[in-house]
């Protein structure tokens, strides 16, 4: 005991390189039991101590008789200082050993040896500067206005098949989305019985009960009608007297006009009843007119309503807190009676709705009390009915035109 004493004070055991955590835990684990047992026997050699000084060996005690000598173990192990390696053997002692274990080895070899990259922050820093940093407008090679002719007339977006029958002028849009329902309609010698199939009328064979469609869709129409009366707002072929056959003549004169262009399909914006005169819109542009007519728009209209009778102030207050139409509670924007004319011995009123309900100013003056004689709209937004313009006639609106109808594309 006093030689192993002496060994543990005079030698200076190096750490492993390499020890994984299991196998320090494992080492931890021997010691601890074999410390604790009393009867356990230890086979352990030493390698040989450090080299001292020569003042540090004459001050050396003289070892205990049954100790081994420094040279007898120098001479098994050699003059090289070992890391030692406490193992088990295969009778169950703890022993010393000048190499490590083959697990440990074993498990060396397929360990990821290579250092972890560091995060290049570099690169993050230049994104985030140039995320930062106002992306460089470049001058567009073409101007804005040129985009948007060779956008309108030469490049074809694929469009929605039932769109495409409606544009061309074969039924309105839910007709022909019941001649696709039916199998009359073909795309490229496939019947096509999906409406919302995106086609290119320039590029696909498109069939209907027999006839071809024409490859280039006419182009958008945008027509300001003063109705008359006795003539309702119905695309109908069979209707007589539609707001839609005051249009013969000019659908008549199209291809002399537009010679190998295919003739629009026209249909009205919204809805003027049969006894109501002025201001309608013809078109045939579906996302112009569904714009104009839905009532996020909130579009203003004026009416020139003619009553049968005096107006007082107690007919326009009750004008003024509006009514109910159809659920919905009605207020004009602007009551106003207008001055007397001598040519028209009736009253005559100016009121401004933007809802647009049905038969909303024929509801509103029957609650106040008033009869109504006439009714024409004048107004739809910023677009007047030119003064000129007779019953029965149209004129093609302008781009100025348009843009005071709050339509800007």
């Amino acid at each position: 005991m006093a030689a192993a004493t002496y060994a543990f004070t005079t030698l200076r055991l190096s750490k492993p390189p390499f020890l994984s955590h299991t196998t320090r835990r494992h080492l931890r684990t021997l010691i601890t039991c074999s410390s604790s047992s009393t009867t356990t026997e230890f086979n352990i050699k030493f390698a040989p101590p450090k080299p001292k000084l020569k003042s540090e060996s004459k001050l050396r005690q003289t070892p205990a008789p049954n100790s081994e000598s420094p040279e007898s173990v120098s001479s098994e192990l050699g003059d090289q200082l070992y890391i030692p390696w406490i193992v088990r053997d295969e009778n169950g002692n703890l022993t010393l050993q000048t190499t490590p274990p083959a697990r440990l080895i074993q498990a060396m070899a397929h360990t990821n040896t290579q250092k972890k990259k560091k995060k290049d922050n570099s690169n993050i820093n230049n994104n985030s500067n140039k995320a930062k940093q106002p992306a460089s407008t470049a001058e567009p090679k073409y101007s804005k206005a040129a985009r948007r002719f060779y956008n309108e007339n030469f490049r074809e977006q694929l469009q929605r098949l039932a769109k495409v029958l409606a544009a061309s002028g074969v039924a309105s849009r839910r007709s022909s989305e019941e001649l696709i329902f039916q199998g009359k309609v073909t795309v490229n010698g496939s019947v096509c019985n999906a409406p919302q199939t995106r086609v290119d009328p320039a590029q696909d064979v498109i069939y209907v009960n027999g006839s071809r469609l024409a490859k280039k869709l006419p182009p958008k129409v945008y027509l300001a009608l003063n109705k008359p009366k006795g003539y309702i707002c119905s695309a109908g072929e069979k209707e007589t007297k539609s707001v839609i056959s005051l249009f013969d003549d000019f659908m008549k004169s199209w291809n002399k006009r537009n010679p190998g262009v295919p003739k629009p399909r026209l249909f009205t914006v919204g809805r003027l009843d049969v006894a109501t005169t002025g201001l309608i819109i013809v078109t045939n542009d579906g996302e112009f007119a569904h714009k104009l007519s839905h009532p996020s728009s909130n579009l203003s209209k004026e009416y020139i309503a003619t009553i049968d009778g005096a107006v007082n102030k107690r007919h326009l207050l009750a004008l003024s807190e509006g009514t109910v139409v159809d659920g919905v509670h009605c207020t004009p924007d602007v009551v106003e009676l207008l001055p007397q004319q001598p040519d028209i011995l009736r009253s005559r009123l100016r009121i401004v709705i933007h809802q647009g309900r049905n038969h909303e100013v024929r509801e509103l003056v029957k609650n106040a009390g008033l009869q109504i004689h006439a009714l024409k709209r004048v107004r739809i937004a910023g677009f007047r009915l030119p003064s000129g313009l007779a019953l029965g006639k149209h004129v093609e609106l302008s781009p100025s035109n348009l843009r005071a109808l709050g339509y800007k594309s």
